[in-house]
């Protein structure tokens, strides 16, 4: 299995970005899938996360500005990031959840600067 992240890129302050994830697999709909992060000079660290049922929980610096969904028709997991702030500046990554070492993917580069 291997995931492909798409979506990021270089805003401002304040703005926006929707982040997708491809998951290839027959049993998508069936998985947890979340999104992960990895800031300069950090570990991954987790974002998000969506069940198969749709509910989702967030780390605290996330919730109130992060909206994470997933189509179960098109294998994909979206992330909506809103308010975006420099320090969340990184590369985001989508995995199952828990994840599945072997699966990360080449991650979307998000940054945040004015």
């Amino acid at each position: 299995v291997q995931f492909v992240e798409s979506g990021g890129g270089l805003v401002q302050p304040g703005e926006s970005l929707i982040l997708t994830c491809s998951a290839p697999g027959n049993s998508f709909s069936e998985t947890a899938m979340a999104w992960y992060r990895q800031r300069p000079g950090e570990s991954r660290d987790w974002v998000a996360n969506i069940i198969p049922s749709g509910l989702q929980m967030y780390k605290s610096t996330a919730r109130g500005r992060f909206t994470i969904s997933r189509d179960n028709a098109k294998n994909t997991v979206t992330l909506q990031m809103n308010d975006l702030r420099p320090e969340d500046t990184a590369v985001y990554y989508c995995n199952q959840h828990p994840p599945l070492e072997n699966s990360w993917g080449q991650g979307t580069q998000v940054t945040v600067s004015s």
